[in-house]
């Protein structure tokens, strides 16, 4: 048996995820979360072979969660499902240590397959990430751009991304569905967080890293 948990924040989707893997009589559905740090426990105590993990969670996001988990003695394989396929996203979720990445919208007989293939210790990926995946590595990113990015925080850096994407702050808050005080306050923090006061400087770092 292959033991499973499920950590999203939408009860819809746990539920969802509940009827797709839990006909199959080689999947136990041993525990569920609602974010990262409910996780953590539920992790602990049910020792499962495979976490389903979305990345956009309250409390501890899933990137933050994979990170700690995989930490510990004896880890789960992390497979870490997302409505999202950012570059960003998805080359940090590998470069943390996740066996896997799959869009939401993954037919259910897919998705399945994914989880077997995890806990069988193959890597997983679906066809638009596996494609970023190959366009990253082709491409000539700058290392000490990744590790500056790296001190960002996810919604930093999807902020930065905007940024060198040139978008006006009234753009970036209505792209990342944010109020326009909390984007000027996540560019002060990348500002100081790379030693710059340049939203130019800002996305050049950006794409040194390879994120666009």
């Amino acid at each position: 048996m292959i033991r499973v948990v499920i950590v999203d924040d939408d009860p819809m989707v746990r539920t969802g995820l509940r009827l797709i893997l839990g006909g199959e009589p080689d999947l136990d559905l041993v525990g569920d979360a609602a974010d990262g740090r409910q996780a953590m426990t539920v992790v602990r105590d049910m020792r499962p072979d495979v976490v389903l993990m979305d990345i956009r969670m309250p409390v501890q996001d899933g990137l933050t969660t994979t990170e700690l988990l995989l930490d510990r003695p004896s880890p789960p394989r992390i497979l870490v499902l997302t409505t999202f396929d950012a570059d960003d996203m998805v080359l940090r979720a590998l470069r943390l240590g996740a066996h896997g990445f799959l869009l939401k919208d993954t037919p259910p007989a897919k998705m399945i397959e994914a989880v077997r293939a995890v806990a069988r210790g193959e890597p997983v990926l679906s066809p638009s990430v596996a494609h970023q995946v190959i366009a990253a590595a082709t491409s000539r990113y700058k290392p000490q751009a990744v590790k500056e990015l790296d001190r960002l925080t996810e919604r930093e850096r999807e902020v930065a991304i905007e940024v060198a994407k040139g978008s006006s702050n009234p753009e970036i808050a209505t792209n990342l569905s944010v109020s326009v005080a909390t984007v000027k306050a996540n560019i002060t923090r990348i500002f100081a967080k790379l030693g710059t006061d340049s939203r130019v400087n800002v996305a050049n770092r950006v794409r040194d890293a390879g994120l666009l």
